[in-house]
């Protein structure tokens, strides 16, 4: 067992260490042998540019996967706005089986409607195999391009999504008063915002089962301590603390959300 703890801290140590230096993802290609499929940009019905480019963000989703290969948007046979425009032929003819549209409509409330369907090309015009409609608020709508490629794969595939996925990471600056920051993001970089500053390093950070918590590792006090932040208020509970000397890694226990287990480098 003594062995075992070792070998699984030694592992959350270089994985912590990692977490120290600044993450970059860089997603410009995807798998080119992947199942072709047409995402078509989605249909605007308000005045001026969309404020997201929905269509883009499946694409790109699906792209990342490595499953499927978007068929360029200077190749798109045709654009249509609905199932019902979607001609068959024209996409057989590219081999494609599968077309995603959609349409981006705001809301007197200055929330928006995101719809899309997923159309068969070898059935009768219109066939469509998975829909779905969400009235979110502006800065939700990344979300809901995630929440349509999630189910797009999963229609096609049979494995959930992860698109919706968001990741912690702990970034070092140059230099100013708080030096290392927590932060959090959607899957591809995009929605990034700082959960907590500090003078000192921080590390390890692990989500709570249902996203709504970061727990994380700091050593502002002068010792490491174990704390746990609610996203939503940027409350923080601290839960242990041991001498600076000694460092802790932590995972938040899968059924309880504010279990804790421990892992102590003595």
């Amino acid at each position: 067992m003594k062995q075992a703890l070792r070998v699984a801290f030694g592992f959350l140590i270089l994985w912590a260490s990692v977490l120290h230096a600044e993450v970059r993802i860089v997603i410009d290609s995807g798998v080119d042998s992947g199942r072709p499929i047409g995402v078509v940009p989605f249909q605007w019905a308000g005045p001026g540019a969309a404020p997201e480019d929905i269509g883009g963000i499946v694409a790109a989703d699906l792209r990342n996967s490595g499953k499927f290969n978007p068929l360029d948007r200077a190749r798109l046979p045709q654009q249509p706005g609905s199932a019902q425009e979607v001609q068959p032929a024209a996409w057989s003819a590219l081999g494609i089986d599968a077309v995603v549209v959609g349409q981006v409509t705001p809301n007197p409330d200055g929330s928006y409607n995101v719809a899309y369907q997923l159309v068969d090309t070898g059935g009768a015009p219109g066939t469509v195999l998975a829909q779905n409609s969400y009235k979110v608020n502006k800065q939700w709508l990344r979300y809901a391009g995630h929440t349509a490629s999630d189910e797009v794969f999963e229609k096609l595939t049979g494995i959930k999504g992860a698109f919706r996925t968001r990741i912690a990471y702990v970034v070092q600056t140059n230099g100013g008063q708080f030096p290392y920051e927590l932060r959090v993001s959607d899957y591809d970089g995009y929605n990034q915002f700082v959960v907590h500053r500090s003078p000192q390093p921080l590390m390890s950070p692990a989500w709570s089962p249902d996203g709504s918590k970061l727990a994380y590792v700091t050593f502002e006090s002068g010792r490491s301590a174990l704390v746990i932040q609610t996203l939503a208020n940027g409350a923080v509970r601290q839960v242990a603390s041991f001498p600076a000397s000694q460092r802790c890694t932590c995972i938040l226990a899968r059924r309880q959300q504010t279990g804790i287990r421990l892992v102590e480098n003595r």
